[in-house]
């Protein structure tokens, strides 16, 4: 595929974007500016990848031709069949660096992301894990510097998590946690077990995009809300007053109760920003079952009902089984060091994007 147009593409819209920028009026619709902001840090690196790539492609024409007029075994042949290798691989790694920026990118892959994780089978073990599940994407987004906030959990007997429900801020965070939806399964020897032997316990994971206003109209009269006493850990100031908030959304049946907060306003913001974010999630997924049926076999979309991922302990491996991957190296990956099976997640997802608009 020939990546010149749509580099030149790139180029032209960056001019374009950087010139917008500069005029101090843009500024007066602080939207607009943040838009466009946000599309030139995009462009601004479309655009280095694509110069880099073309770059390559230049030193690679030079040393091919080098390579055919040059002995094999002479020390030139030998310097540029080494330099060939590289760039070939570099060129690769490029072009995939292009190609993301000629697909279409998603409407909420720039959305901040809330993510709600609960326990399913295996009683306390579950509850564990779910904890285990919390630690491994709180140390990940803050390897990528974001921000995580918890909205409401509910805890267990033994320090695990029944549910837990956060929002995590920052860069492409949707974009990059979309993929873990879905039943994650674990196979371990439990703490509690005295006779060593492995359980299998299993954690459901919800990742919805913040929804913004426009996205979901949400009508006064079709909200029940009421509040209660927060309780649990908190300290004594959120476990003796009303602060706890619990939205009911009559149309569809749906109940947001959230209560990390000591201020009852902060609460009631927050049980709302995860009912428009589960609403939009919703709305998403009618969409995809009415106009793409097939995409339910996909990566990323969201289904509850298949396990995506096994962590097995005794063997030190982790397996997504949407892409057939293995990795043995479950106790860093436990750590938050899941870029090894998301990228390869991303890159599969794209590779179905380009089929489907036939690129």
């Amino acid at each position: 595929m020939d990546f010149r147009p749509h580099i030149e593409k790139f180029a032209r819209r960056f001019a374009e974007v950087e010139a917008s920028l500069s005029d101090p009026k843009v500024f007066d619709n602080n939207q607009r500016a943040q838009e466009l902001s946000k599309e030139y840090a995009t462009l601004k690196e479309l655009v280095v990848s694509g110069n880099a790539y073309l770059k390559v492609l230049a030193d690679l024409s030079e040393n091919r031709a080098l390579l055919e007029s040059e002995p094999v075994d002479s020390e030139l042949g030998v310097m540029a069949r080494e330099e060939v290798a590289r760039l070939e691989a570099e060129e690769k790694r490029l072009g995939k660096e292009v190609l993301a920026g000629i697909v279409p990118p998603e409407p909420t892959d720039s959305r901040n992301t809330i993510i709600e994780i609960r326990a399913g089978a295996g009683g306390s073990e579950s509850a564990l894990f779910a904890a285990d599940l919390y630690r491994m994407y709180t140390r990940y987004a803050e390897a990528r510097r974001w921000k995580v906030e918890a909205m409401d959990s509910s805890t267990s007997d033994l320090g695990g998590f029944k549910e837990i429900i956060f929002m995590v801020t920052g860069s492409d965070v949707f974009k990059r946690l979309k993929y873990e939806s879905g039943v994650h399964r674990v196979q371990r020897v439990p703490a509690t077990e005295a006779q060593g032997r492995i359980h299998t316990s299993t954690c459901t994971v919800a990742v919805m995009p913040e929804a913004e206003e426009v996205d979901i109209e949400i009508r006064p009269e079709d909200l029940e809300i009421n509040v209660c006493r927060a309780s649990g850990k908190g300290g004594q100031g959120v476990n003796t007053t009303d602060s706890a908030v619990q939205i009911q959304h009559k149309p569809s049946g749906l109940i947001v109760r959230c209560a990390d907060e000591r201020s009852q306003q902060k609460n009631k913001a927050s049980a709302m920003t995860v009912l428009r974010s589960r609403l939009l999630e919703r709305k998403i997924a009618e969409e995809d079952a009415k106009y793409a049926a097939f995409r339910k076999e996909q990566v990323g979309t969201g289904e509850r009902n298949e396990r995506i991922r096994t962590y097995n302990f005794p063997q030190n491996r982790v397996t997504d089984h949407r892409i057939e991957v293995t990795l043995y190296n479950l106790p860093t990956f436990i750590e938050g060091d899941i870029d090894g099976l998301i990228e390869p997640l991303m890159a599969n997802a794209l590779e179905e994007k380009m089929a489907a608009l036939k690129i």
